[in-house]
């Protein structure tokens, strides 16, 4: 399953933006909020790394099944950027 940060990243400002509105009103002390958001960060990281996770797995198998077009790709970028900067 492909992780999608930026609906994670969504969902915590909403869920902030929750408590931050549950605070004004006075329905929970600043404890609670503390509470809250070391729970909420610890969420949106866990995503985080799951979507690191997940790019370096997918750039470890391109990287291992296709090496050589890889490679290739990367000296015609070379070679055309020297033959860019040269001319």
């Amino acid at each position: 399953m492909i992780p999608n940060l930026l609906e994670a990243t969504n969902d915590y400002w909403r869920k902030l933006d929750e408590l931050e509105a549950a605070y004004q009103r006075g329905d929970v002390s600043l404890e609670e909020v503390d509470a809250k958001v070391a729970t909420l960060m610890a969420e949106l990281g866990q995503e985080r790394r799951a979507a690191v996770r997940f790019l370096l797995d997918n750039v470890t198998r391109v990287w291992r099944e296709q090496r050589e077009l890889v490679v290739g790709l990367g000296l015609i970028g070379a070679l055309t950027y020297a033959w860019v900067v040269i001319s």
